[in-house]
């Protein structure tokens, strides 16, 4: 059977933040920087090198900034232009989508990861489609999406992309288990969301990008509220497994959750210190810290 192309990408931008307060009180966590842009201007980048046509955000209350962020700044275009700083213009003009490009609808409830995937369901339409979480930035040579989506054309299915964490961290994550284990992409047979300490059935956890059939959305429709009191995209996603094929891709890269105060600062310093025309400056600018 021919496998449809992966051509939309659902981004739930809906979240508050709280782990980043209170920088996030009037900031989107999406939009706080990293380096010299939002973390959002690097997911995006990593699914338009992965070849998705299509962005679909699920937003909600006080995310019209983000709406903003893809959209042209007259004025500051204007002033840019008349200054003659074409370099920076290009660069803003760059992010801005194609016509048809970014659709944003709105998540009415905090409900859950799950409940926002389901709200991008009419968008979608009949089709494997990606998901990114949008404060995860996955640093690769090749855009850890198209890994996933180069995974799905061999493979198939549904993908799920991740990597591994010391044993004594794994009940803060969903863990995937694996029929057996060789290389980089296994089949799956189970997943748990924030398993107990101890009773992880791996120490590979799911890294915020999926490949996912337009099934779930079935799963979805009828899925019970889970851990945190949330309806669970993990949960669904184990009931889809009953019936079609996943797979687990530990992906070549580096994750930085940029959604906790740590995690961003770790992605500030080494996005920085790899940034061909920043990197010396980084690193001098570090280097009292160090010694």
């Amino acid at each position: 059977m021919t496998k449809s192309k992966v051509r939309k990408a659902v981004l739930p931008v809906a979240g508050l933040g709280t782990r980043v307060l209170p920088g996030t009180k009037v900031v989107p966590k999406e939009l706080l920087n990293v380096v010299d842009r939002p973390i959002l201007s690097y997911v995006v980048a990593e699914a338009r090198a992965a070849g998705i046509e299509h962005f679909v955000f699920v937003t909600g209350r006080a995310k019209g900034s983000i709406e903003d962020y893809f959209d042209h700044q007259v004025e500051l275009e204007a002033q840019l232009r008349a200054k003659n700083k074409t370099a920076i213009l290009d660069e803003l003009l760059a992010e801005l989508p194609k016509p048809g490009e970014m659709s944003f609808i709105r998540q009415m409830q905090p409900l859950g990861l799950g409940h926002a995937v389901y709200a991008a369901r009419d968008i979608i339409g009949d089709e494997p489609f990606a998901v990114l979480l949008p404060d995860m930035v996955m640093d690769s040579e090749v855009s850890a999406l198209k890994q996933a989506i180069d995974a799905y054309d061999q493979v198939g299915g549904n993908i799920i992309v991740v990597e591994q964490v010391p044993h004594d961290q794994t009940h803060q994550y969903g863990v995937v288990a694996l029929e057996s284990q060789n290389g980089r992409l296994n089949k799956m047979t189970g997943m748990v969301e924030k398993p107990a300490k101890g009773t992880a059935p791996s120490n590979l956890i799911v890294s915020g990008r999926y490949i996912l059939q337009p099934e779930i959305f079935d799963y979805l429709a009828t899925q019970e509220k889970g851990a945190g009191n949330e309806i669970q995209l993990t949960d669904s996603m184990f009931k889809l497994m009953q019936d079609q094929s996943f797979h687990a891709l530990e992906y070549d890269g580096v994750t930085y959750d940029c959604g906790d105060k740590i995690g961003l600062l770790r992605a500030n310093v080494a996005l920085a210190l790899k940034r061909a025309d920043l990197g010396d400056a980084a690193r001098a600018a570090l280097s009292p810290f160090f010694n």
